[in-house]
């Protein structure tokens, strides 16, 4: 008998009732709110633009059925290519020397020096500082006529936002300033993680500190590294903060769309023309080349070290 009176057997099922509920269905039970959220507002938004992209919708006009006609549209749209060319040349721009540089930070960081919390410390104000107010600084960096980026280079009156190469170049020096701290905590947290016993075995062998750093550092970066590679690809791929502040707020990027990327791109097309139905499909189509560049930058990645 129980405590309470009732026969052992009989509470047999209710204990096993109980033991699978809590090591079976209530970790689900417990993760389930997100989820349930996530598909209301992330998969159904996310479906949803599909059909939309399948019609020449307008928001409170006719909706019509037209099927892959803006697709087909969206590959013979040269202003499509131009923002996609931008896109990936300012990707490139930015994303491989803010990893380099961010490389280079962690690796600094993590040896012994003077006030050392402070410069850890010091990375992480470019990210907390709000974007706006870093593109008005960059704005002014970059002026035509009173810039310090002109009067630096002895270059009076480049304009910066002109030309492609040069709009580019300020863009990704914004990003790079923005971001390359972050990305440098994360290697750097990954660095602390390697074990000393294996530099100290290094040591003993006559290897170099270079030596350590390519032999050892690197391939035990490498989960960091292809997560910081994977989060930048996403991050440059759908650029728009940025260009749009270096533009003052002109989705058009600059008078011949020198730097308009594919996000401004789409925005220009569903809140300025109100074609909704094709900045859908410029929205797939931008998930697809996140998609194929971000496989590309995993399958290089994860071949830091010499193996696969």
């Amino acid at each position: 008998m129980s405590a309470k009176g009732i026969p052992m057997k009989q509470n047999r099922p209710l204990a096993r009732a109980a033991t699978w509920f809590d090591l079976k269905a209530a970790p689900y039970f417990l993760v389930s709110p997100y989820f349930i959220l996530f598909a209301i507002f992330g998969l159904f938004p996310l479906g949803f633009t599909v059909w939309v992209s399948l019609h020449d919708w307008e928001l409170a006009g006719d909706r019509e059925w037209i099927g892959l006609q803006n697709y087909t549209d969206l590959v013979l749209d040269p202003d499509f290519w131009n923002s996609v060319v931008n896109t990936l040349g300012m990707f490139v721009m930015a994303t491989v020397p803010q990893l380099l540089l961010a490389l280079m930070l962690a690796n600094a960081l993590n040896k012994r020096m003077r006030f050392r919390l402070l410069f850890r410390l010091g990375v992480l104000v470019p990210m907390v500082t709000s974007i706006v107010a870093v593109a008005v600084v960059f704005g002014q960096l970059f002026a035509r006529d009173y810039g310090a980026f002109n009067w630096l280079l002895g270059t009076d009156g480049l304009d910066w936002k002109a030309e492609k190469l040069t709009s580019w170049t300020a863009i990704s020096v914004m990003v790079d300033w923005r971001w390359a701290g972050y990305n440098a905590l994360i290697y750097l947290a990954a660095m602390q993680a390697i074990p000393r016993d294996l530099y100290e075995a290094a040591s003993i062998d006559g290897a170099s500190s270079r030596r350590q750093f390519w032999q050892i550092t690197i391939p035990m970066l490498k989960p960091a590294i292809i997560f910081t590679t994977l989060t930048s690809t996403i991050g440059g791929l759908s650029l728009f903060t940025e260009p749009v502040m270096f533009a003052q707020g002109d989705v058009g990027g600059g008078s011949l769309g020198q730097f308009q990327t594919i996000a401004m791109y789409m925005y220009e097309m569903a809140f300025r023309e109100r074609e909704y139905g094709y900045a859908s499909a410029v929205a797939w189509m931008l998930f697809l080349l996140i998609v194929l560049v971000s496989l590309v930058s995993f399958l290089f990645t994860r071949r830091i070290g010499g193996t696969k």
